[in-house]
């Protein structure tokens, strides 16, 4: 049972179950830039990405908990740091084992490429885009002296965040010597949009919890920080309908992506009524739907 307990406190440390979403991503960018499912030393590369991408979430999610120690006595008590499950010597070593990781996954990824034909320059915007991810965690919250600390200054911190997910989709597409993907690109600014407005939601459900923190819901009230979600939701349709309407992918495959719409479109009934949990919920699956139908359009073809 001790041992029981101890995997389901790492898992939940880790949020290891929600940081899949990145292995999901990695292989959707890869997908999307080939237009169909990777092969031979693309698949390789893009399993090595992804899990250079799940294990530097592991990390980014443990360094999380760790620095919300303090926090997280008062308002989340029972997760595996302050309840003692997970001691604060042993989370920072499960946080430098899980970056070890993204590191040995990203140079494994680094080495079949440069045996591949078109050699490691090629690959070489996978490792650019790497290298962005860790310094917007390194800005966003690392405790180091030079860090920026965004995650205490509202807007910018959710921005950051969003980035980090959207970005997945261009470095799946860099993994298969694709950097400049149309597709990867187009899917980076939906899923940006997405989580932009989500953040942002998630922030007004934790007001009462994030006393002393400056989110944007704390600065400016909940009311117009809700209707910054809406506007922003307004700019994840645009951003799913723009790719369609430049033939960046096929015209006729637009009727895949609405679910996902019924779903985005009600997101504002939510919001106008305070039901900041449904709303940030109908989010997370429209963006869900909308990845599927984009893969779906991806490896039916072009």
């Amino acid at each position: 049972m001790k041992v029981t307990t101890q995997l389901v406190a790492w898992s939940t440390l880790f949020r290891a179950t929600n940081s899949i979403t990145g292995i999901f991503g990695v292989f959707l960018g890869s997908i999307l830039a080939l237009g169909k499912i990777p092969e031979e030393e693309y698949a390789i590369i893009t399993f090595f990405q992804a899990i250079s991408v799940w294990s530097f979430m592991c990390s980014w999610n443990a360094l999380n908990d760790y620095l919300d120690l303090e926090i997280d006595r008062l308002n989340k008590p029972d997760r595996p740091i302050p309840s003692g499950i997970i001691s604060k010597d042993s989370a920072k070593k499960g946080i430098f084992l899980m970056m070890l990781i993204s590191v040995l996954s990203i140079s494994m990824a680094g080495i079949i490429a440069s045996q591949s034909e078109l050699g490691l320059t090629e690959w070489f915007p996978s490792l650019i885009i790497w290298i962005l991810a860790l310094l917007l965690l390194v800005n966003y919250e690392s405790g180091l002296s030079f860090s920026m600390n965004l995650k205490d200054k509202g807007l910018p911190g959710n921005i950051v965040i969003s980035l980090s997910i959207g970005i997945v989709f261009p470095f799946g597409a860099a993994g298969v010597f694709r950097p400049l993907s149309e597709a990867a690109w187009s899917a980076f600014f939906i899923g940006f949009f997405y989580n932009l407005s989500r953040e942002i939601i998630k922030d007004i459900e934790d007001m009462e919890g994030d006393k002393g923190r400056k989110t944007y819901a704390m600065k400016v009230g909940p009311e117009r920080a809700r209707i910054l979600a809406w506007i922003l939701s307004l700019l994840t349709i645009i951003s799913i309908l723009i790719p369609f309407g430049i033939k960046v992918f096929p015209q006729f495959h637009v009727i895949g992506i609405i679910p996902s719409f019924i779903l985005l479109l009600m997101v504002k009934k939510k919001l106008h009524l305070g039901e900041d949990f449904e709303a940030q919920q109908l989010l997370k699956k429209s963006m869900q739907l909308c990845l599927i139908a984009l893969l779906g359009s991806s490896i039916i073809g072009f």
